[in-house]
């Protein structure tokens, strides 16, 4: 299957992104089959390539989360955008919430 996703090439604390076609399984680092755009998060600079893009869609092709929010903001793809957990955001852990202990007189 084939993903549309962001690829980043920028130094360090200066990133920059490309936005490439590549297969599913491929590493972030591997060059993708085709560059479709770029995006620069300090600029907000975005130059994107709709018609290979809404081709590449038309094909069956999918986006990433953080890429299809960025081509709803821009206007080449209409719907909703996709709420996106960071990788380092704390998740509730399973079963903390669960109520583990009993009150009440059953419990003594």
């Amino acid at each position: 299957m084939l993903m549309i996703r962001f690829q980043r090439v920028g130094r360090r604390n200066d990133p920059a992104f490309r936005l490439v076609l590549c297969r599913r399984t491929d590493r972030p680092k591997t060059s993708g089959i085709e560059v479709l755009g770029s995006y620069h998060p300090k600029s907000k600079a975005v130059v994107l390539k709709n018609e290979r893009i809404l081709y590449w869609l038309g094909k069956g092709a999918q986006a990433s989360a953080t890429a299809h929010n960025l081509l709803v903001t821009k206007g080449v793809v209409r719907g909703k955008k996709i709420p996106v957990v960071k990788i380092g955001a704390s998740a509730p852990t399973a079963g903390a919430s669960i109520g583990t202990e009993e009150a009440g007189p059953a419990a003594a």
